[in-house]
């Protein structure tokens, strides 16, 4: 990455959890690396044991610290506290560019910026959505409110970066064509994630790893394992690896479907560890944007059986046998019993490293969101490159 004027970066978003978080982190450290300063502000009361670990890989690249603040999910009275008390601690830090991610985080950061520019300091205001407020339906009243905001919000946005194609086509869509800067940029993976994780001797057949909420469809997988059971006619193995709200009732699911012995259940841990435990890494959310679960299990060399929803046929392949209809228990079933049953279904079915790593690598990825970084610190120095990509 070639040397610029350092900047001081300020990431803004809600909870320090999944994909949201890693794509934070991959930018610290690339951006620290490159000479950048480097900050967090996020939500103080979500996170556990975990998170505080990975929190701790990446302390070393934070030059402007980590800044922890009570964020809540849902919209309510104590944001106007929350709004001035982060806004107040975001100028003493004196960033350059802030980047919200997420609706709240997105929230945050410009709203933050534009308070800012109004008292004639000059700071980038970007955001990136990942998927949030676009899984929102236009019919409903609450998605409505929530669109329209995303709309109002673009006079205080300085550019607007899409993580895939999906995400870029939704917005357009949902929200209106964009009337500010856009970027296309793919999330992406490391070199280190680009290594074959070998199963144990002890491997189950089945893991899904993510958070325990219907979003991420949990249900759906204990319903198409029993599916799959009943399919090839004998018992299998299955682990849930994840935190989340709804973990309870789960669990008590599994149990009613006398599942409890065949599908264990572990807190969330470092995606290498849960990678070991299984071949086979079902992915079946009802919405997604771009996960990075699917770019970390195919850069481990697993099998990915997901749900045909938000970028992931973008990483897959549109036409991959590995895509399920998204909500289906019944479709997930019929690939996850193929992949047990059929000789060479991964060699024939999953893309090839070289390819993937060709796209989603983290490194072209903070790249290209430094280069758009520039462009509006420094107008003039990208006025030969296109508004959108």
């Amino acid at each position: 990455m070639a040397k610029q004027q350092p900047l001081r970066i300020l990431h803004c978003f809600r909870s320090p959890v999944g994909g949201i978080f890693r794509h934070v982190r991959d930018l610290v450290e690339e951006h620290s690396k490159a000479g950048h300063e480097i900050g967090i502000l996020c939500d103080s009361s979500t996170g556990g044991e975990y998170e505080d670990s990975l929190f701790d890989d990446i302390r070393p690249y934070l030059s402007l610290g980590l800044t922890r603040v009570p964020i809540r999910r849902s919209i309510s009275p104590s944001d106007i506290a929350t709004m001035w008390d982060t806004y107040k601690k975001i100028k003493s830090l004196r960033p350059d560019v802030l980047h919200g991610h997420g609706a709240k985080g997105g929230v945050l950061a410009r709203l933050a910026g534009s308070v800012l520019r109004v008292n004639r300091y000059r700071v980038a205001r970007l955001y990136t959505a990942h998927g949030g407020s676009l899984h929102y339906s236009r019919s409903s009243l609450s998605g409505q409110f929530v669109l329209r905001m995303e709309r109002l919000q673009e006079y205080f946005t300085d550019a607007l970066v899409f993580i895939c194609e999906y995400e870029r086509d939704t917005y357009a869509r949902k929200v209106g064509r964009p009337r500010t800067k856009t970027r296309l940029i793919y999330n992406g993976i490391g070199e280190r994630d680009f290594e074959p994780i070998p199963t144990r001797s002890d491997a189950v057949h089945f893991i899904y790893v993510g958070m325990l909420r219907d979003l991420k469809g949990p249900d759906l997988f204990v319903d198409a394992f029993a599916k799959t059971e009943r399919l090839l006619g004998r018992p299998l193995s299955a682990l849930m690896i994840g935190d989340g709200p709804d973990r309870d009732r789960y669990r008590e699911m599994m149990v009613e479907r006398g599942l409890g012995k065949r599908i264990g259940m572990l807190p969330a841990m470092r995606v290498h560890e849960a990678f070991s435990m299984a071949q086979n890494l079902v992915v079946p959310s009802r919405a997604e944007a771009m996960p990075y679960i699917v770019l970390e299990g195919l850069g481990a060399g697993k099998t990915i059986i997901a749900s045909r929803v938000g970028g992931i046929p973008e990483v897959l392949g549109a036409d991959s046998a590995a895509l399920v209809e998204p909500g289906n228990s019944d479709d997930l079933a019929r690939v996850m019993a193929e992949t047990l049953s059929t000789p060479d279904w991964h060699a024939r079915t999953m893309p090839k490293p070289e390819a993937v790593k060709a796209v989603f690598s983290s490194a072209v990825m903070a790249r290209d969101v430094l280069k758009l970084y520039h462009e509006l610190v420094n107008p003039t120095a990208g006025q030969a490159m296109p508004v959108t990509s």
